[in-house]
């Protein structure tokens, strides 16, 4: 690398577009870069690829916490306009205790609604926090299962 920098690369901006565009270490320029996080839900701050549109990687993070101030909010804002995971604060309810079910949450966003197809689209991720897929693809976040209302609990309970 040409810079003593702590940076992977030389330079991270965003063009007129609205696409990244980042610097290698040799000066080499990529337009169109997107951040990728390696364990977007274990561990959000470790592990960022920055990918070129061919798909290779051109750059590898650590951590996003050891970034700079301006490269490090430059990707968590391009993360915040891709990652779309609601938090579930409290089950509200459940059409029925069979699958495929609707259930009625509040989320961290607003209230929604969803349709849970299947129990195995229930995924336990450890230290009671769970990832819940509707079918329609997007995803919701229960952080601690142990931490919801009694009520959330007793109706989740039944899927698990």
């Amino acid at each position: 690398m040409m810079s003593s920098s702590p940076l992977p690369f030389q330079r991270l901006v965003r063009d007129s577009f609205g696409q990244l565009v980042l610097t290698d270490g040799a000066g080499q320029v990529f337009d169109g870069v997107t951040p990728v996080r390696a364990h977007p839900i274990s561990a959000p701050d470790e592990g960022i690829s920055l990918v070129g549109p061919d798909g290779h990687e051109l750059a590898w993070v650590e951590r996003l916490s050891g970034l700079p101030t301006p490269e490090r909010e430059l990707l968590e804002s391009e993360f915040a306009a891709r990652e779309f995971v609601p938090t579930v604060l409290k089950l509200k309810a459940v059409s029925t205790f069979s699958t495929p079910s609707q259930w009625t949450v509040d989320t961290d966003r607003g209230e929604s609604q969803f349709i849970l197809k299947t129990e195995e689209d229930i995924r336990r991720l450890g230290d009671g926090r769970l990832l819940i897929g509707s079918s329609h693809g997007i995803h919701y976040l229960v952080p601690d299962r142990f931490a919801l209302d009694r009520a959330s609990k007793k109706l989740l309970e039944r899927f698990l």
